[in-house]
């Protein structure tokens, strides 16, 4: 569906010459939720402005549905657009026109007849949840209805393709959840090829079935979302994946637990998948003279899987709580020892 070959991205800038985006490679498959992270700077906002015309790379092609965006113009490339689109971190709406004249708005660009227009809109409608908000207009909806309606806009010509750029990044938590369930819902009836940029791992863990991870303008790691959980590789990917799997407050309470516990192993546990959800703690005191604290824990899902990250303090003989920790192991459990042994 995209095909991203050797693109390179540079700008003139006072200093000499800024490389945005440095010789990328990626091929994005259809149906496919892809995210790519990465924080300011990193080369993301140009990269996804390339998908779709946006931004000409400097070298290299970027391939969408057939057509190499990189190399048409005109009327070529606004047809094209038609099947790209987009949604934005500030909404972008037209403050003048009520929900369902914003998501008329492309239909009446392509020509589209009042009967059907009006027939379509009143789909998007039902499709992300605006029913009874027709007739409001953008000053008087939330950050998530307004999205929503971008959401709905962008769908207006059945595009292939739709493109998030931060799109849940103004939002709070619990609407950023019902916006990341209704690209979901959207991708699994429509089929549509979704690639969004983001710098918040949250939003990657819970839709993306592949991610990107980009640092100075380069792609640094490249994967199936669980296993870049399972296995991150690069510093900043570790970064990243501990937003998701060790909160902030998770080193002050290890720091704290350091202090207090003078004996033992506190232990770091790391859950992939069915793993996640086995009664470990229940065998491992049942089958080794130890005792067992749990001290913090969570357990996140994926698109495909369960991952789970838990931190235990194991105390007794020295000998058993070694035992212990390669039992842990042979559970097919990732084990860190933060303290001890």
């Amino acid at each position: 569906m995209i095909s991203i070959k050797n693109v390179r991205k540079i700008f003139p800038s006072k200093h000499g010459l800024l490389i945005a985006v440095d010789e990328v490679n990626l091929e994005i498959k259809k149906g496919e939720i892809f995210g790519i992270i990465g924080y300011s700077g990193a080369g993301k906002s140009t990269l996804i402005r390339m998908l779709n015309g946006l931004e000409i790379p400097t070298d290299g092609s970027v391939t969408v549905a057939g057509r190499e965006i990189s190399k048409i113009k005109g009327s070529e490339l606004r047809q094209a657009r038609q099947e790209i689109s987009m949604i934005f971190q500030h909404f972008n709406l037209l403050w003048s026109r009520t929900v369902s004249e914003n998501i008329a708005f492309p239909l009446e660009i392509a020509g589209v007849k009042a009967p059907e227009r009006k027939k379509r809109v009143a789909e998007l409608i039902q499709l992300v949840g605006l029913e009874g908000r027709e007739d409001a207009y953008p000053s008087q909806l939330s950050g998530g209805q307004k999205q929503r309606v971008g959401i709905a806009r962008a769908l207006a010509n059945n595009p292939k393709v739709l493109l998030c750029d931060e799109a849940t990044s103004a939002l709070d938590p619990q609407t950023t959840d019902s916006i990341l369930d209704l690209l979901v819902d959207i991708n699994k009836k429509l089929g549509l090829t979704i690639v969004l940029i983001t710098h918040e791992m949250h939003v990657i863990r819970k839709i993306c079935h592949r991610v990107a991870v980009m640092e100075n303008g380069r792609i640094v790691e490249l994967g199936q979302v669980l296993d870049v959980f399972k296995n991150p590789n690069q510093p900043i990917t570790k970064r990243f994946v501990q937003q998701v799997t060790e909160p902030e407050e998770t080193k002050e309470t290890i720091e704290h637990l350091l202090e207090r516990y003078h004996s033992g192993s506190i232990v770091k546990l790391t859950f992939i998948g069915d793993s996640a959800e086995q009664p470990l703690i229940t065998h491992l005191i049942r089958h080794h003279h130890v005792t067992v604290n749990i001290l913090q824990g969570k357990i996140s899902q994926t698109q495909s899987g369960s991952y789970g990250t838990l931190f235990i303090h194991i105390d007794g003989d020295q000998a058993e709580i070694s035992k212990a920790i390669e039992y842990i192991r042979s559970q097919k459990v990732g084990v860190e020892v933060v303290t001890g042994e």
